[in-house]
């Protein structure tokens, strides 16, 4: 069995996750995953 993670989901869930539990940090966990998604698309990182 292969399983084959993806980084953009696994940031997604980190992210969402982290709201979850401290959502007066929401402002800092939504940039830096604008951040990390962009730069992934930018460069076509294929993680």
């Amino acid at each position: 069995m292969n399983i084959s993670l993806s980084l953009t989901p696994l940031v997604s869930l980190v992210a969402g996750i982290l709201i979850l539990i401290m959502p007066k940090l929401l402002n800092y966990i939504v940039a830096g995953y604008l951040i990390i998604v962009g730069v992934i698309g930018v460069f076509n990182l294929n993680i």
